[in-house]
């Protein structure tokens, strides 16, 4: 079946919308679908999630105009296994993506693939980060390995400012001068340019405000550093300085920027009313808190990520939603959205209930969290966590790590973990995390029969993590 065959059948699916059903005069069509999956953004950093010097003025906007969702978790925060999670809607423990410079193996589930096989026009633009081996120039063929993405304009993963090369479907490599977010923004307005009658599903994918915190003069000029507000867990270290901070504000702004000339084209092309727009990232930055930097850290600044969902059609505007929602719930919750079904391969909730206001969600609601060691963090190895509305709890295999209470500790400055007053709720919270993880097969020592980083079609089995991360480092 191709896709207007299957445009013009009017399957009923999931919540009832169809791609393409006649009623009288008018015909009604499944919703687009437009992710904007910046690179490295916490929740933190938003002027709508309470940062009130840092400028997000098109964001705010979105927010107001849909829903602000301010339990947005990520399930594993480091750059390759976040986005191999989003794409396929399956923990990492699963999809064999434990680490970065992994090549995503081509029988993973794909929700790009499930929107194309409902007839949606399927489009990748900017960083991909889930093809393996070097990272530069990084051309992606055409085919599986792209996982049902159709029009593509990416790299693997180049976090270069400006010059950042990138391709179409031959290994030529497009070169601008431009900034680099504003190079994926043209392309997403020429996508959005050409976009016919068929609903879509576009990824636009920058890499900023990941480090290095550059951007044009006129934003890095906005923000002084020794006029900026600290975090009361802040302290300065090489990675996260107040000029880091800066800069890394001045790259958010400039991305807003982008953002609003994306939505400035779906007004243009009245899409609005019909697209669901869905603004995340792929984890956090901790940019000083707790001493740390960057990612894979189990604290809020690492796991929590922006959350804002603008569904004009059938969201009400302006609400604010405390449902957990993790990326490995994306995949399915978007097919949903759409009434198409989710495959059975996924792992991840579909909340379209709770974020329609449909349904309430369950109090018991938490994220699981997963990283793999040993390079998982530097007190040593992997973590596993649990992350609720109101607690985050962490071990590594051996022992109880951390627990914090996030309404009365939202800096996560007192560690719970070893109090005796709090144990029930420890051994509570280890309960669900060891459950969660039976589930899903997570047994700690993940399949090391893992897809080699150096861009080969081939598998090579490793016996131990160790071995495994060894090689990782001889990569190119």
């Amino acid at each position: 079946m191709n896709r207007r065959t299957f445009l013009s059948t009017g399957i009923t699916a999931g919540l009832g919308m169809t791609a393409a059903r006649k009623t009288n005069a008018t015909v009604v069509r499944r919703p687009n679908v437009l992710v904007l999956l910046p690179d490295q953004w916490r929740a933190q950093s938003v002027g709508c999630f309470g940062n009130e010097e840092v400028h997000t003025p098109h964001l705010d906007q979105l927010a107001a105009e849909g829903a602000l969702l301010q339990n947005v978790i990520a399930n594993s925060p480091v750059c390759c296994p976040a986005r191999a999670v989003i794409l396929s809607g399956t923990y990492a423990s699963t999809n064999g993506m434990v680490a970065n410079d992994l090549r995503l193996r081509q029988n993973v589930p794909s929700v790009a693939e499930s929107f194309a096989k409902a007839g949606y026009r399927t489009a990748y633009i900017g960083k991909w980060h889930l093809d393996g081996g070097p990272r530069d120039p990084g051309f992606v063929p055409p085919g599986p390995r792209r996982h049902g993405f159709e029009f593509w304009a990416a790299n693997e993963c180049s976090h270069k400012p400006y010059g950042n090369p990138y391709f179409h479907d031959t290994p030529d490599a497009i070169l601008s001068d431009k900034f680099e977010p504003e190079v994926w923004t043209d392309e997403a307005l020429r996508f959005l340019d050409a976009a016919g009658t068929d609903p879509f599903f576009l990824v636009v994918s920058t890499g900023a405000p990941h480090d290095p915190y550059i951007a044009p003069k006129r934003y890095m000029d906005m923000y002084d550093p020794a006029k900026l507000t600290m975090r009361s867990n802040w302290t300065s270290v090489k990675g996260g300085t107040r000029e880091d901070i800066a800069g890394y504000y001045a790259c958010i702004t400039a991305v807003d920027d982008q953002v609003g000339r994306i939505l400035a084209k779906l007004h243009e092309r009245n899409l609005e009313k019909d697209t669901i727009v869905l603004f995340t990232s792929d984890h956090g930055n901790m940019l000083g808190s707790h001493g740390k930097t960057l990612k894979q850290k189990p604290w809020e600044e690492s796991i929590r990520i922006p959350g804002i969902l603008r569904y004009p059609a059938r969201l009400r505007s302006g609400q604010q939603n405390d449902t957990v929602f993790t990326h490995v719930d994306f995949a399915p919750t978007l097919l949903s959205l759409c009434g198409l079904p989710v495959p059975a391969a996924m792992q991840g909730q579909n909340l379209a209930s709770e974020l329609l206001g449909k349904r309430h969600p369950s109090d018991s609601a938490a994220a699981l969290l997963q990283i793999f060691g040993p390079a998982g963090n530097e007190e040593g190895g992997g973590w596993r966590g649990i992350r609720t509305r109101t607690h985050l709890y962490a071990r590594t295999q051996d022992a109880p790590w951390l627990l914090y209470d996030l309404i009365n500790d939202p800096y996560q400055l007192r560690n719970m973990v070893a109090e005796q007053e709090h144990q029930s709720l420890r051994q509570s919270l280890d309960h669900t995390l060891t459950t969660r993880m039976a589930s899903i097969g997570d047994r700690w020592q993940a399949d090391w029969m893992t897809p080699i980083g150096n861009g080969l079609d081939r598998y090579k089995p490793f016996e131990t993590v160790q071995e495994y991360f060894a090689f990782r480092q001889q990569l190119p």
